[in-house]
């Protein structure tokens, strides 16, 4: 009995020295304030659309200058200044040519300040275009012949051929196929009792 005792005794002894160590060895929770974003001084933009995102451009155009990178909506940016018309605003985009982007001024929200008109950037250089060889495209060039083309000739004509019945012979000299058949059975089953009895010898 004083074994099961000192046995219960220690294993609870254990059991606290064991939460103690758990409980003071962690170590303790840092809880760290959250830092502040980077709100950009100065005038700057905000993306006010709709969608998801929108497009940041090398300069003022859709259909001339590629896309550089995107901004979330909701996201700011620094405003460095507009387009002659006002209708694209140039931001700061690190990551960009030159650190610089366009943004369409519809999407955005500038805030309260006077922007200059800026240039738009050089447009780029277009790829060069694909030319063809002019000796491998002489080669496709086809000359129409003045020569007639064939006429058509009809094939002759298939010669279908003509079946004719048979006349129905004499009744008493043709025999019916069931007749055969019935013969051959009888002759079969006779060939098997021969054979059974000739084994039996």
């Amino acid at each position: 009995m004083k074994r099961i005792w000192f046995h219960l005794t220690a294993f609870t002894i254990l059991i606290i020295l064991f939460s103690y160590w758990i409980y003071f060895a962690s170590p303790p929770t840092v809880v760290l304030a959250q830092q502040p974003t980077n709100i950009p001084s100065g005038i700057f933009i905000t993306v006010i659309t709709e969608e998801p995102q929108i497009n940041v451009r090398m300069g003022p155009s859709s259909s001339i200058y590629p896309i550089v990178g995107t901004l979330l909506r909701g996201e700011t940016a620094p405003a460095l200044g507009r387009s002659q018309g006002g209708d694209w605003i140039k931001i700061e985009y690190p990551g960009a040519p030159y650190d610089q982007g366009w943004v369409y001024s519809p999407l955005v929200q500038v805030s309260p300040g006077a922007l200059q008109i800026v240039g738009p950037p050089p447009t780029p250089v277009q790829p060069p275009t694909a030319t063809i060889d002019p000796t491998l495209a002489a080669q496709f060039n086809v000359i129409p012949t003045g020569t007639r083309p064939p006429t058509f000739t009809p094939p002759p004509s298939l010669n279908t051929p003509s079946f004719t019945q048979i006349p129905s012979g004499n009744p008493i000299t043709s025999v019916p196929l069931a007749a055969i058949i019935l013969a051959l059975v009888i002759l079969g089953m006779i060939g098997f009792s021969l054979s059974l009895v000739s084994h039996r010898r």
